[in-house]
């Protein structure tokens, strides 16, 4: 079998992707200018170029239209962040939790639910019998891809993670056999930074990377 080769990425490429991935922000301001469709699309087409366990291609994409939908969705975030923000006893870092501006809802252009097909035809089941959940791992690498191929054309991606799965599933009447794995806020955001916000606003800095590589 004659294999034909790839492109050689030299080191002005590397350079670039390295920016590329110091500057992949979590956005939550969004400022007004809107995401044409045609955009979107090509982040998608992206996001699918992912690997994805046996080939399965699991994902699955909702674009919400839908403005009452989307106030929805924003009431259901909002209250789940209040409860949030209760659990914790501390008072002090209950204080600094109310403080954190955790979504773009109300600003963001473009709304997007993405799913997992865990009952997905494709790739007949393959490399998932002992460890079903690379199915979401997959949804999750599309994610990654869609979010870089977004930074790399200025636009800003936000990921809302205080709902509850299954709540959105039901608001938004998807198939039974879908998994909600995130919920994205997209577009072109109001201010940009190298530094993640959370870094910036005293949550948490970032930890060294001896505490996360280890030898055995």
């Amino acid at each position: 079998m004659t294999y034909s080769k790839g492109p050689v990425f030299g080191d002005d490429f590397c350079k670039q992707l390295d920016t590329l991935l110091t500057w992949r922000r979590a956005v939550r301001r969004f400022d007004s200018r809107p995401v044409d469709a045609r955009t979107i699309q090509e982040l998608l087409d992206r996001a699918c170029l992912a690997p994805s366990v046996g080939n399965a291609q699991p994902w699955r994409f909702v674009s919400l239209q839908s403005e009452t939908m989307r106030l929805s969705i924003t009431a259901h975030v909002d209250a789940e962040n209040r409860k949030a923000a209760d659990a914790y006893e501390d008072q002090q870092i209950q204080s600094e939790y109310q403080k954190l501006k955790l979504h773009g809802l109300r600003e963001a252009p473009v709304h997007l639910a993405v799913f997992c097909d865990d009952d997905a035809a494709e790739g007949r089941g393959l490399g998932r019998q002992t460890m079903p959940e690379t199915m979401a791992y997959s949804v999750v690498m599309a994610i990654h891809n869609l979010w870089l191929a977004a930074r790399a054309r200025n636009i800003g991606l936000g990921w809302v993670s205080i709902m509850e799965p299954d709540k959105i599933s039901a608001m938004l009447d998807v198939p039974a056999d879908w998994r909600f794995i995130a919920y994205l806020c997209i577009g072109y955001p109001a201010q940009e930074s190298d530094e993640p916000e959370l870094v910036k606003l005293g949550w948490q800095d970032r930890i060294d990377r001896s505490k996360t590589q280890f030898v055995r």
